[in-house]
């Protein structure tokens, strides 16, 4: 039986080291990338707020996002949600709009990864 080189060790501990790191450390996508969060502060203030308010009580109507038995479960969720308001209460929002506000909550309220 020969002996591995000392080099050839050495480079299968940096390939093991590497792929142990990389199970221990998963990546982490955004399910919204490219979401506007500014914009959509701003059309969360004057579109939704108002109606939440009313619907849940309180100042901002986060309670809509954060009670214990919410609808949105899931980043698609959110974004059928999203959709389904936009056409029943006949707002005034685009796609990406949906987009920017699916960003927006998901990094004040939801945290899907």
């Amino acid at each position: 039986m020969t002996t591995p080189r000392p080099h050839t060790r050495n480079a299968f501990r940096i390939a093991a080291s590497i792929a142990l790191a990389s199970l221990a450390a998963p990546a982490v996508a955004d399910p919204f990338p490219g979401a506007d969060l500014a914009v959509a502060k701003q059309m969360h203030a004057a579109q939704c707020v108002e109606c939440h308010a009313k619907r849940f009580g309180g100042e901002d109507g986060s309670e809509i996002y954060t009670r214990f038995d919410r609808r949105v479960t899931t980043p698609s969720g959110l974004a059928q949600q999203l959709t389904a308001c936009t056409t029943m209460l006949n707002l005034d929002l685009f796609p990406e709009d949906e987009h920017h506000l699916a960003g927006y909550l998901n990094t004040h309220y939801y945290k899907f990864q």
